[in-house]
């Protein structure tokens, strides 16, 4: 159906089809159209990007120009340079884990799982270290980029808020990254409410539409409770949805920037449950799954599941203990690499980094064909 003969559906009153067809532009069901709209979509927020950066020239040459003399100080010889490395790669330290969490969240396509991927292997890493070395005092370098148990120091009683204090900084800006990726859908929803434009929402609209309450599923109760939180919870409301782990955060986002909320609100209240409570829920997840006892236990639990059990345990505990000796031995990651669990997790890796590469591409083309189609209704 081309854009002629959609919008001219729309007018007979065929709307179902019409709302429909956008989901058919995906690289799978029509990949030449998908990358044609992705291409116009993408150059078409080029533009809007370089009109930013041009209406905002002062700030943009400041920010460049502090870089640039950064840069010039950081490459003269002199005492000032070990400092500045230091801060440097601190700097880029939680500059990575921002980024991170800002793709976690962002909300093009669905979102590549980071903490999965990244913040997840990074802490259970750090724990299994601090209970193998009774320590967290790992030579920088090479920590954190490779984790050695220290030659010299005291040991001491490790328990689960040393490991907490540890991870504590890339948990935080991973956290904040989470928070910062929230903030297109409010100020998406914020400038169509500003604009008395409407707001193209699925979600939003089916809620605000909602009247007869009995014969609701339980998701669209899920969803509507949120709503009704954010709405009347204010910041608490804010707080509270941001403090768990909440796939509908997004609709949180939006029905704040709807109904107005100011931006100091509702960045104030995400940015402390998703950095604050929500990071040291998940932090501490993973450290109780990762002591020493519940390890032993783990394996145990492996070697249980039926049929593929036995076959799991043994390379299970050749990689634990292929950790365990890099750790003392401070030898290159290929060890970890070259093992059976070590392999499936780059191949992982791989796949949920390509599915969130080809979602983006899918949301842009088909934000593209909506636009499109929505211009041709209006001019027939």
């Amino acid at each position: 159906m081309t854009l002629e003969d959609q919008s001219k559906s729309l007018l007979k009153g065929d709307k179902e089809e019409a709302s429909e067809e956008y989901r058919k532009v995906t690289l799978w069901r029509s990949p030449c159209r998908t990358i044609y709209y992705f291409t116009w979509q993408l150059y078409l927020e080029s533009v809007t990007l370089f009109d930013m950066i041009m209406e905002h020239k002062v700030t943009m040459a400041t920010i460049l120009s502090v870089f640039l003399c950064f840069v010039l100080v950081l490459n003269i010889d002199g005492p000032q340079q070990q400092y500045l490395l230091q801060v440097h790669a601190k700097c880029m330290w939680c500059m990575w884990w921002v980024g991170l969490g800002i793709l976690s969240s962002v909300g093009l396509g669905t979102g590549l799982h980071t903490f999965l991927l990244y913040l997840g292997p990074h802490i259970a890493n750090v724990t299994i270290a601090a209970w193998e070395c009774s320590s967290v005092n790992f030579p920088e370098p090479p920590y954190p980029d490779k984790i050695v148990c220290p030659e010299t120091g005291p040991k001491v009683a490790m328990s689960v808020w040393i490991i907490v204090q540890k991870v504590q900084l890339e948990s935080f800006m991973w956290g904040a990254g989470t928070a910062i990726g929230e903030l297109p859908p409010y100020f998406m929803a914020r400038a169509a409410r500003l604009s008395g434009a409407d707001l193209e929402d699925e979600d939003l609209k089916e809620l605000q539409g909602v009247k007869d309450k009995s014969e609701m599923s339980w998701w669209l109760r899920v969803k509507l409770f949120m709503y009704w939180l954010v709405q009347r919870g204010g910041f608490m409301g804010i707080l509270l949805c941001a403090s768990i782990p909440n796939p509908l955060f997004d609709l949180a986002g939006l029905t704040c920037g709807y109904m107005l909320v100011s931006f100091t609100t509702f960045f104030a209240a995400t940015l402390l449950g998703k950095a604050v409570f929500k990071m040291h829920l998940q932090v501490l997840m993973v450290i109780l799954v990762f002591t020493k006892e519940h390890l032993l236990q783990l394996e145990g639990a492996v070697a249980s599941i039926p049929l593929i059990g036995p076959l799991l345990h043994k390379p299970f505990v050749h990689y634990m203990d292929t950790q365990r000796a890099k750790l003392h031995s401070g030898s290159s990651p290929a060890a970890h690499d070259s093992t059976l669990f070590g392999v499936l997790f780059k191949a992982l890796i791989i796949v949920m980094i390509s599915y969130f590469i080809v979602s983006i591409i899918n949301s842009l083309a088909q934000q593209r064909f909506r636009a499109e189609e929505k211009k041709q209704a209006e001019k027939l």
